[in-house]
């Protein structure tokens, strides 16, 4: 286990170190303490390494991540887990706006709530939230899956394209072009996977699944005031 005091020794020289391990790294384990709160901690890894973040985080946490495994112990500012490629993102507490924006893979877990825009511009990745999220989330989305174990905001999936969405709880309001959509069994087995490997204790059978319409992929003058 590699532990960092990020108060004594700076962020510098957290995220170079991180940056610097290799796919055969045996520096596996990392402990980060003392955080308080600052921004882009464990940005662009890319290895199979395990960051363990000892309280709460600013913005952009785990930026970038490719590979990696990283577990926040406390809450996140916005843009957490942002562009991710792969590897897993485990936040204990509540998120800050845009989590998991534009992330073409890997998984993110957010074990509290998300604010607004939560999987924003999504392109890939899995993002599951064990509470709710707020308004205009998976705004844009073009694939992935976005599960929400609580509620959602308003103008949920507003000009998503193929992005899944899973809600267990009320949406406020459906954003432009995003429809409720029939639960076939292949989406359970989906949804199952998802929570299994999030911890989620929820049943697939009590979401329902919202995607686009497909109204707005090419311009139709019927639809002008949608766009």
């Amino acid at each position: 286990m590699q532990t960092y005091n990020l108060a004594q020794n700076g962020l510098r020289g957290l995220n170079s170190a991180l940056q610097a391990q290799s796919a055969d790294t045996n520096q596996t384990e990392w402990e980060i303490v003392d955080p308080k709160g600052s921004h882009a901690i464990a940005v662009g890894l890319d290895a199979p390494i395990e960051v363990t973040v000892k309280g709460s985080t600013g913005y952009y946490c785990a930026g970038m991540n490719k590979q990696a495994t990283i577990h926040v112990e406390g809450s996140v500012g916005p843009g957490v887990a942002e562009n991710m490629m792969s590897g897993t993102v485990i936040v204990d507490g509540d998120a800050s706006q845009y989590a998991g924006a534009t992330g073409h893979g890997g998984l993110l877990v957010i074990k509290g709530n998300a604010s607004s825009r939560c999987g924003i511009s999504m392109k890939g990745i899995d993002i599951v939230v064990h509470g709710n999220i707020g308004h205009m989330s998976a705004f844009m989305a073009q694939a992935g899956n976005l599960v929400v174990c609580g509620d959602a905001g308003d103008a949920l999936g507003d000009s998503l394209y193929e992005a899944r969405l899973f809600v267990r709880g009320s949406v406020k309001s459906l954003g432009a072009d995003c429809v409720e959509k029939e639960m076939r069994p292949e989406h359970i087995e989906i949804l199952k996977d998802l929570l299994d490997r999030a911890g989620a204790d929820a049943k697939p059978e009590e979401f329902k699944r919202y995607g686009s319409a497909r109204k707005l992929y090419n311009f139709d003058v019927d639809n002008a005031a949608d766009y």
